[in-house]
């Protein structure tokens, strides 16, 4: 249930089981917010889809943020207790078990919908598996908008964490370039972040290294501090979150393939999705497939120009503590996991010339031998040695290629395909960092049929360009 001190009004007493007092309480939960505001609310997204506000005493980024997901979700709120009370619920399916597909699953499960989630391998077997699984809300996040939908991830991620014991590990990061002209950048980007409400600031080397003795940051004359960054096992909590659901009465269909999208069953008015494991009948279906090229193209009928890139992710086995928040360094990305483990993630990715481009071309998981794997891992090894000092002997668990979804532009597509209405597309960029958030507001959506203002410039019926911001 929602609440909503702010406005005075709370929602946690509204009867679901009797329909006509949910029909009052509902009224009074619209009645909360006045025309004005939602006038107010699609104003303020519009000039932050535009960039028209740039002074940040215009508005308290991180106080708007909390607003504007109460105002996505509270118009919607009283809608969808009437029809909790007086109406059958629409069926759903949701093709792809990774975070995204999974957090999706639990809040359409555990507002009573009747969901089947299916994946064609394992729960959080793809895109999920192989991540460096950093949520943030950071300077490359671009533009205004899109970073304030990540800061909504990161407060989501906690209302998750606490809901369901998540292991999540918060702290921040610490990141930093090894070019003097990145630096200075740096310090403009931090900025940036500060104006939009987030509390990032710039730290001397002596600063940062009282916060992470062990780590040395090769004479870098400045560091970011993003102290709100968490890091999660992808594959874990993506358990966790579909056992959740279960226990709402999801059910879980995986190594089950969806050959093809019928376009209605008999009466008219449904979708059947023909899998390798039988029919699937829904009234809607989301496609949360991830860095599948060929997915959106064939079951929600349009092209979604994707640029997913493969990146080599190390994970070890269980060490006694060596770092206490994200670090963020020239060529790596290092953090470690609540059990212990290390994560080390590539930044370049694959060289590009002919032979990569080759190997490469079925999209592989695993290297094609256990050697190349290893000489992989102790690449990325020998490299978090120069930033980590005195770290211990290190055992190597796991070597993934990891495919991360990512549409032309940057960012996520989240909605209604323009082609076929009955699919809703949620794919990512950023999976981690988006999937609580996402993962409550399209279980509004389909659930009251309204659409959440902040989800606008995301939607999938835009224009896409390519732009690399990562």
């Amino acid at each position: 249930m929602l609440t909503s001190t702010r406005w005075g009004f709370s929602l946690m007493s509204c009867p679901s089981y009797n329909t006509r007092k949910a029909k009052r309480c509902a009224e009074g939960a619209t009645a909360v917010l006045s025309k004005a505001k939602f006038k107010e609310q699609a104003l303020v997204v519009r000039a932050l889809e535009e960039g028209k506000m740039k002074d940040s005493k215009q508005i308290q980024r991180r106080q708007f943020n909390r607003w504007l997901v109460s105002a996505s979700l509270m118009p919607m709120a009283g809608k969808a207790l009437v029809l909790e009370a007086s109406r059958p619920k629409p069926r759903i399916a949701v093709v792809g078990a990774g975070i995204v597909g999974s957090a999706i699953t639990y809040h359409l499960a555990k507002r009573g919908l009747d969901v089947t989630l299916l994946d064609r391998n394992a729960v959080a077997s793809a895109s999920s598996h192989g991540t460096f699984a950093w949520i943030n809300a950071s300077w490359a996040k671009q533009p205004e908008s899109y970073h304030a939908l990540n800061q909504m991830g990161v407060d989501a991620w906690h209302r998750l964490q606490q809901a369901l014991n998540l292991p999540v590990k918060w702290g921040g990061s610490l990141e930093w370039f090894a070019a003097a002209e990145r630096q200075e950048r740096l310090s403009r980007d931090v900025q940036e972040q500060q104006a939009w409400g987030e509390p990032a600031k710039i730290l001397t080397q002596l600063e940062a290294s009282a916060l992470e003795p062990r780590v040395a940051f090769g004479g870098a004359d400045r560091v970011a501090l993003s102290p709100r960054d968490g890091a999660l096992d992808p594959v874990l909590v993506s358990r966790r979150l579909v056992n959740a659901a279960k226990n709402y009465g999801a059910r879980v269909i995986e190594h089950c393939e969806v050959l093809r999208v019928d376009e209605t069953a008999e009466d008219g008015r449904q979708t059947i999705l023909s899998t390798s494991r039988g029919d699937i009948i829904a009234d809607r279906f989301v496609l949360a497939t991830g860095a599948d090229p060929s997915a959106i193209q064939t079951f929600a009928g349009f092209d979604l120009p994707q640029r997913s890139t493969p990146g080599v992710i190390v994970i070890t086995q269980p060490m006694p503590p060596v770092l206490n928040r994200i670090v963020v360094a020239p060529g790596i990305h290092i953090h470690q996991r609540l059990d212990g483990r290390l994560v080390l993630g590539e930044q370049e990715g694959a060289p590009e010339n002919a032979a990569h481009k080759l190997r490469l071309t079925a999209r592989p998981t695993r290297f094609p031998s256990a050697a190349t794997a290893s000489q992989h891992a102790q690449r990325l090894i020998t490299l978090a040695r120069k930033y980590v000092t005195h770290l211990p002997k290190v055992n190597v668990e796991e070597v993934i290629i990891g495919w991360r979804p990512l549409p032309l532009d940057g960012h996520p597509v989240i909605g209604p395909s323009p082609a076929n209405p009955k699919a809703y597309v949620a794919v990512m960029h950023s999976g981690v960092s988006l999937a609580a958030i996402v993962g409550e507001l399209v279980a509004e959506e389909l659930l009251t049929g309204e659409r959440p203002p902040v989800l606008a410039p995301f939607r999938a019926d835009r224009a896409f360009e390519s732009v690399r911001r990562y």
